[in-house]
């Protein structure tokens, strides 16, 4: 949507919902990293001015899946009550009056994901806030983990099961670019059926938690998870296997990859999350095997996206360059047991 009718779109929206007619849409801008379907918009009404996040879905697809921006708003207000940060749904509705499709509307925050590299603002941070940083998302991630989802999210089962979330990448290997840095996929696959855990705890997993979806305050303090489009029910682990994957420089061949080594090392980050979670949750190795095989797999589809032209993102070609230590770390933790 251009921001022209996304602003006249927003007027009548605005006075709606805050119940004033004469409030004001005084600035409204594309954010970043959604191809263009998330949105902020400052709203100015007799108590003053303050700034919202709106989502809405990509366009001319199915509001389905990732795309089901309500099933996101459900979750987030489910995990209001809990001790899990996110942020607080204002709005959200599937009156397509006013957007033309479903949507939500979040405050917006003060802060920023963790950034490192390209003058990002953490490269300043000293060593005890980033471990600080690092605590509060393991025990973010412990907590979320433990709500019970029967009663909080019901509608997001049944789990997934381990097999599916193994052979389910199976079609995207198919479409991936650079095949020939990919080649020791179908063994890792193999690997990963063959020693799947038998038993594992089951919950909400966010399906991205990694450092660019957290988001912080300037001070370090961690505001909200952001970006559940991957939200489900199945072994929560898969979340600690991806944050531990994207903070593991021994997985990454690509430069800037898992901030430079500035996290805390992976045996850090699991030993935080078990302390916040209170008993030994399993199995990590697997996981984080997983992790690397799903990562290696989005990299080569998004690469060839790209290139096609179909999404644009030249980062891509910079981190194919991890395709094959990832598959490697991956075969590493599965074998080494």
């Amino acid at each position: 949507m251009e921001l022209a009718e996304l602003e006249q779109r927003l007027l009548p929206f605005v006075r709606a919902k805050t119940g004033d007619p004469a409030a004001a849409v005084t600035r409204v801008w594309k954010m970043p990293g959604h191809a263009g379907f998330s949105y902020g918009f400052t709203v100015r009404t007799s108590d003053g001015e303050r700034s919202y996040y709106l989502r809405i879905p990509p366009p001319n697809v199915r509001w389905v899946g990732t795309a089901d921006v309500l099933r996101q708003a459900r979750v987030l207000r489910a995990l209001a009550a809990t001790p899990v940060p996110v942020a607080e749904v204002v709005w959200a509705g599937d009156d397509l009056e006013w957007f033309g499709c479903p949507y939500f509307v979040t405050p917006l925050l003060e802060g920023d994901v963790l950034r490192f590299g390209e003058g990002g603002w953490a490269d300043t941070l000293p060593p005890e806030t980033i471990h600080w940083m690092a605590e509060q998302a393991m025990e973010a991630l412990a907590h979320l983990h433990l709500v019970a989802w029967e009663s909080a999210v019901p509608e997001l089962g049944p789990p997934i099961p381990f097999d599916e979330d193994v052979t389910r990448w199976d079609r995207f290997l198919e479409r991936a670019a650079e095949p020939a840095m990919l080649a020791e996929a179908p063994a890792v696959r193999q690997l990963l059926l063959e020693r799947q855990p038998k038993a594992t705890p089951i919950g909400i997993f966010h399906g991205d938690y990694q450092w660019s979806n957290l988001f912080y305050a300037p001070d370090g303090r961690l505001l909200a998870v952001i970006d559940w489009e991957l939200v489900n029910i199945g072994a929560t682990l898969n979340d600690l296997g991806w944050v531990v994957t994207f903070s593991d420089p021994s997985a990454w061949a690509h430069e800037g990859a898992a901030a430079g080594g500035r996290l805390p090392k992976p045996d850090d980050l699991i030993a935080m999350y078990v302390r916040a979670y209170g008993r030994d949750p399993g199995d990590i190795a697997w996981f984080r095997a997983l992790a690397a095989y799903k990562f290696a797999i989005i990299t080569g589809l998004n690469l060839g996206l790209h290139r096609r032209g179909k999404r644009p993102d030249p980062h891509w070609e910079v981190i194919k360059d991890s395709m094959p230590s990832l598959l490697a770390y991956a075969r590493r933790l599965l074998t080494s047991a």
